[in-house]
Parts: structure tokens; C-alpha cells; sequence
């Protein structure tokens, strides 16, 4: 395993204003020997200019939040994160490696949830490279392997949930974003550890039934909202009900046979639990006429 070792490297501008007072003197010096016709002091100067001007290719930039791969006919020498102007061996190669943090959309995926149910589903994946010896050295490359191993691991993640919850117990894709990421980050961090990349954040960005069956979820989810309002409306009709009931036999306000409250508890949940408002109707007999 290629691991990221840091590469010291010599301050840029000191070592460019030497390399050109270098270079202007043994230029000068080069025309003088021209002028007084000593070809053998010529000569020397002349490979020193050579060697002078070959070592100004060793300057290279190093831009904030970036790295600078330093090898040596192919073999891996270390990384430069110091910023500004640098120098080292000229013979050295030097590849630039973005280290700020990075976000994509992946496209959206097609595929079926736990359920079977086909549903569209995308996701934002932000990244960001903590090791460019991994990161070039270890995959291809390695900002098309971030792109094909987050959306394995979205159409991985995807068919683990069902899409709507039909117990609260359970983890579902629409109603419990904050698991969903989690576990998302968690399968494309596993898939990119090689890679020298940290996964900082991933969550679904996009989430619907696939159009072939939309209508039909629509009004199944319409249908699940219904009933669990009518629930909800029934259970506070009993409740308000019982408390009625308990009300008027404490305050003994009225004596009520079996029969009574039977007519009174049916009347009030029809109140209560009807769609419409009710319409009062009198009564001027008696109940058992």
C-alpha cells in the first residue's frame, strides 16, 4: 500500500534570485572569455550556464489547498503541501493534486427497494482527498472511481429500506433522512478508503416512485393518510366520550340506564367523527315512545 510521506522542499524565491545572479554572472563571464578569445575557460563556462538554466526547471507553484507529487523515474518520492513557490530536483515529476472539498449529483438511479417497488433515487456525495499518493497511485482514476463507487453504493443502500414506512419501527427512505445518510455516507466511505478519499457528507438530494407506478402509490398513500386520521379521530371521539359519561355520573347531573347511554354515546360519536357538521334535531317525546 502506497501511503502519503510529506517531502520537504527549498523556499522558491531564494534559490530563483541565486540561480539568476548565477546565471547573469556566468553569462558575462561566458562573453568576456568570447571576447579574449580563451576557448578553454569558455567552454566551462558556457556547461555551468547549461546546468545553471537546467536547475530553474526545479521551481514549481504549490496552490493553498493543494499537493504537489514528487517522483523519480516512476518512483514515488513523497508530496509537497507547502504552498507558494518551491524548488526541488529538477529531475523529479510533479503532478498537482487537488485537496479542497469536492461535491457531485449523481444521476438519478433506477432501481427496485426493499419492498420491490421500482423508485427513482439520486444523491449528493461532498469529498475530499486526504492522501494523493492513494489517490494516484492505488486506482485509475480516481475522481471517475468517487462517481462509479458512490452511485454502487446509493443503488446498494436503496434496496436495504422500503420506501414508506408501514411501521414505525422501521427505517424507510422517505420519513427517516437522517439514518438513510448515515448509512449512505457509511457505504461509500468503505467503497473509497483506497482511494484516499474522505466521504464528508451524503444524502439523497432526490426520491420518488418510478412514473410507471406513481399513480397507484399516490392513492395508496392517500389511503394510508385516511385511515390513520380516522384513527385518530375515533380515538379522541371514545376518549371524549368516556369523559362525558364520567362527567355527568359524578356531577350526578342526570341518572343514565344502559339504554340512555348507549343513545347518547352512538349520537355523540356521530358528532364528533362525522365529516359534515351536525344538524340538531328535537327531540319533544320520550326516548322509549
Amino acid at each position: 500500500m502506497t501511503k502519503e510521506i510529506r517531502k520537504s522542499t527549498w523556499a522558491g524565491i531564494p534559490v530563483l534570485l541565486i540561480l539568476l545572479a548565477a546565471l547573469i554572472a556566468t553569462v558575462a563571464g561566458f562573453i568576456s572569455a568570447l571576447a579574449a578569445q580563451s576557448f578553454a575557460l569558455a567552454v566551462p563556462l558556457a556547461l555551468l550556464g547549461f546546468v545553471e538554466f537546467f536547475l530553474l526547471f526545479g521551481l514549481f507553484m504549490v496552490q493553498p489547498n493543494n499537493a504537489v507529487v514528487l517522483q523519480l523515474f516512476g518512483r514515488y518520492v513523497g508530496t509537497v503541501r507547502d504552498e507558494g513557490l518551491r524548488w526541488a530536483n529538477p529531475f523529479y515529476s510533479k503532478r498537482a493534486v487537488s485537496l479542497r472539498v469536492r461535491n457531485f449529483e449523481s444521476s438519478k438511479l433506477k432501481v427496485n427497494e426493499l419492498e420491490g417497488s421500482p423508485i427513482e433515487i439520486a444523491a449528493v456525495v461532498v469529498w475530499q482527498v486526504v492522501d494523493s499518493a492513494e489517490a494516484l497511485f492505488l486506482v485509475d482514476d480516481f475522481e471517475n472511481f468517487v462517481h462509479v463507487q458512490s452511485e454502487s453504493a446509493l443503488r446498494q443502500m436503496a434496496t436495504s429500506y422500503p420506501y414508506d414506512a408501514h411501521d414505525e419501527s422501521k427505517i424507510a427512505l422517505r420519513s427517516h433522512s437522517k439514518e438513510v445518510s448515515e448509512n449512505l455516507l457509511g457505504e461509500i466511505q468503505e467503497r473509497l478508503a483506497q482511494a484516499g478519499v474522505k466521504v464528508i457528507e451524503a444524502r439523497i438530494s432526490h426520491l420518488a416512485y418510478a412514473p410507471e407506478i406513481a399513480n397507484a402509490m399516490l392513492r395508496r398513500q392517500q389511503a394510508d393518510a385516511v385511515i390513520a386520521a380516522r384513527t385518530r379521530i375515533v380515538e379522541g371521539a371514545v376518549s371524549m366520550v368516556e369523559m362525558a359519561l364520567e362527567q355527568l355520573s359524578k356531577r350526578g347531573v342526570i341518572d343514565l340506564d344502559e339504554e340512555r347511554k348507549a343513545s347518547m354515546v352512538s349520537n355523540l360519536l356521530v358528532v364528533l367523527c362525522s365529516d359534515n357538521d351536525a344538524q340538531p334535531v328535537v327531540n319533544a317525546g320520550s326516548l322509549y315512545g
